[in-house]
């Protein structure tokens, strides 16, 4: 927008229709820079101008029911005495049928690296005493507060108001509390780093579907240990992904610099074609989250420290600012098929039952729904019924498509349950399988790769040992190469899409594809019509 000064009533009202839309096509943000001509010419205005400009845009915003934070502003050399500003504006309303917009973001990176002690100072306000002490409410078990390394996925919540502060667990504040005070909630998803607990961190980034990768590299030890693999992860699922240095007290400028340069040369090699974008100013996460979203081949690197808090507030600013990947009209569409849940976690809670955490990846969930869950291990669906719903730890009523939650079964058996079955509405018909083919890239073995190789594949929340039965139109593969493989799963049948991405793994052979057929098993041979026979009804 080039100015907003004294609208007339019917050019308010229009501004007012189109920030309305702008809104919903951002979910719920979106960008104004004002003093900028529309076909991008940097005008400028004077300060004047400037504040009945801002003047307007509130009072748009409070008609649309928004608020606005100013991102940054500049001035500009533009052919006059007075200087002239350019202004940069965030515009954040909560859609109405949602609590908060919602970003995922996974924490990858070596071992030691520092990533739970970021997510501890980010998410408690607190900075690290450097040995550690930031990072211990994040440990779920006694053996990681023991050995101070993560071996299962834990979740951590980080909210930002409208206004875009930061709202964390600092002041003592509840999750429930969190989640009423902010308009914007990063979950971070954090993984292990050991390269013991690989499975576990291929299992989050394929299950738990998140937005973005945020890859935590130690300043002190460069790229080392698993953190190329991190790297390789990321982006063979094509989850976009930037960069934390950590630990920059630790040492001097120039190893700092040295290692920036390494992950530069890293990124800038055919394989990744990233182009790295340092951030040393408030000015650059702002650029660097609005071009990071916009081309995924952009990775900005942030360098701080969680122990001094250095240049911790641009991480800050560039998560406020962050967009959501997908627009409102590709989640409208996901919401307008059927019901399908992901099982990705299952809890027992007394005097609740059985809980099932997950995502839902397509339509819509609702109290008091009734589903089927399966495959079992002969192939069956189990009917049953969603009691309650809680995101983030606070009840919430529907659920919508690509958001995750907890849905509390009430007396459901748990020992029926197991990761990787999926939830779905009862008219869906889903289709399992044994056997599938899938074309897949062998990105690292040590010898031949033939018929009869056992490996471990990962398939969104499916993970399972599956047995190459047939590689097409060849006898063996080689590092490197491509070829059309068809799989057997071991064990049970599970639920699988086509196209579907899929890694597999044994040992140091590793590799990624995605599913091209499927040889279905149809849903009267494995008996669901029994298991839905009066005298077998599991309510």
């Amino acid at each position: 927008q080039l100015k907003l000064v004294n609208p007339s009533q019917y050019r308010f009202e229009h501004l007012v229709t189109q920030m309305k839309w702008r809104l919903q096509e951002g979910r719920g943000e979106a960008v104004y820079q004002i003093g900028v001509e529309d076909n991008g010419l940097l005008v400028g205005l004077s300060e004047e101008e400037m504040r009945a400009s801002l003047k307007t845009l509130r009072r748009m915003a409070e008609k649309v029911g928004a608020d606005i934070t100013v991102l940054r502003e500049r001035e500009v050399d533009y052919d006059s005495d007075v200087p002239r500003k350019i202004t940069e504006v965030l515009v954040r309303k909560v859609p109405d049928n949602q609590q908060f917009l919602d970003l995922r973001v996974a924490v990858l990176g070596n071992v030691d690296s520092g990533k739970s002690t970021l997510l501890g100072v980010l998410t408690q306000g607190e900075l690290d005493n450097g040995r550690g002490r930031a990072r211990l409410n994040l440990f779920r078990h006694l053996h990681e507060i023991q050995s101070g390394r993560t071996s299962s996925i834990s979740f951590e919540i980080l909210g930002f108001n409208s206004k875009g502060e930061v709202v964390n667990y600092s002041d003592s504040r509840t999750a429930e509390e969190i989640c009423e005070s902010s308009s914007k909630m990063i979950t971070f998803i954090d993984l292990a780093g050991h390269h013991k607990y690989l499975k576990t961190t291929i299992f989050g980034l394929t299950s738990y579907c998140p937005d973005f990768a945020m890859l935590v590299v130690s300043a002190n030890t460069g790229i080392a240990g698993t953190t190329r693999e991190h790297l390789g992860l990321a982006m063979a699922l094509k989850v976009p992904f930037f960069i934390v240095i950590s630990k920059v007290d630790l040492c001097s400028k120039a190893t700092v610099e040295r290692t920036v340069k390494q992950l530069e040369r890293i990124l800038k090699q055919p394989g990744c074609n990233k182009l790295p974008l340092l951030v040393n100013s408030d000015d650059d996460a702002v650029t660097a989250a609005q071009q990071f979203a916009q081309s995924p081949n952009i990775t900005p690197i942030f360098t701080l420290s969680s122990v001094s808090g250095e240049n911790l507030d641009l991480l800050k600013v560039f998560l406020n600012i962050l967009p959501p990947l997908t627009n409102s009209k590709e989640q409208e569409e996901l919401m307008q098929q059927l019901t399908e849940f992901q099982v990705d976690e299952i809890y027992t809670v007394p005097e609740v039952g059985t809980v099932v955490g997950g995502t839902l990846s397509s339509g819509i969930c609702r109290e008091g729904e009734n589903l089927v869950v399966g495959p079992t291990d002969d192939g069956k669906f189990l009917r049953l019924k969603v009691c309650s719903i809680q995101r983030n730890r606070s009840a919430c009523r529907v659920l919508r498509a690509g958001q995750a939650a907890t849905l509390a079964l009430g007396p459901f058996d748990r020992s029926l349950l197991r990761k990787g079955m999926v939830m779905v509405s009862p008219e869906m018909n889903p289709t399992i399988c044994s056997v599938f083919e899938a074309e897949i890239v062998l990105l690292f073995h040590a010898t031949t790769f033939r018929k009869g190789f056992q490996v471990t594949v990962h398939v969104g929340n499916v993970r399972q040992t599956a047995v190459v039965e047939k590689i097409h139109g060849k006898d063996k593969l080689r590092t490197g190469e491509k070829a059309v493989v068809r799989f057997r799963f071991i064990k049970h049948p599970e639920y699988l899409k086509i196209g579907a991405k899929l890694l597999f793994r044994e040992g140091v052979t590793k590799g990624i594809g995605h599913v091209t057929d499927l040889q279905a098993i149809t849903t009267k041979e494995n008996g669901l019509e029994e298991s839905l026979g009066p005298g077998q009804l599991s309510f």
